[in-house]
């Protein structure tokens, strides 16, 4: 009875976890996100706290929904992405061009990431709006797709307060 209870050492804190280089190593995770200029979160990922945020740009991109508009088809892809030094890697720049995406990513020892400031406060806000949300803020679930359930309904919940004000 005991083994079957027992768990492997790796999964002690649930998948998608993993040592958060800024905070002492403690296990954690990361909540990856698009917004549009409104601030109201396009695609969410969640990723181990150890992850690199170039990893996690492609399958967000990819996991923007269809928007619809008033005339014409729908729109599968964003005209322009705006993104600090993290995103600024080569690979990345080929990738979103070859999907006819137009980029505003500051490039390291080059330019600051303060230019990037008026665009980049609408996604810290977002973030901030998440982590306002008890159950984010410290993860409590360790499957990780309770963890992603809790935050698209956070997500959607900013979506419901946004769009009715």
């Amino acid at each position: 009875m005991r083994d079957r209870l027992r768990q492997c050492s790796g999964c002690q804190r649930g998948q998608l976890t993993g040592p958060n280089p800024t905070d002492r190593g403690k296990a954690g995770s990361k909540i990856h996100l698009i917004v549009d200029r409104r601030g109201l979160p396009l695609s969410i990922g969640v990723s181990g706290a150890n992850l690199h945020d170039s990893q996690a740009l492609v399958p967000l991109v990819r996991g923007i929904p269809p928007i619809r508009s008033r005339r014409g088809p729908r729109r599968r892809r964003p005209e322009k992405l705006h993104g600090d030094k993290g995103y600024g890697y080569q690979h990345l720049r080929r990738w979103l061009s070859s999907r006819g995406i137009r980029y505003r990513i500051a490039r390291k020892g080059i330019e600051s990431s303060q230019r990037l400031g008026r665009h980049r406060w609408v996604v810290e806000r977002t973030v901030s709006w998440l982590s306002g949300c008890r159950r984010l803020h410290r993860r409590y679930e360790r499957k990780p797709e309770h963890f992603l359930a809790f935050t698209a309904i956070a997500a959607t919940l900013i979506c419901h307060r946004k769009l009715t004000t």
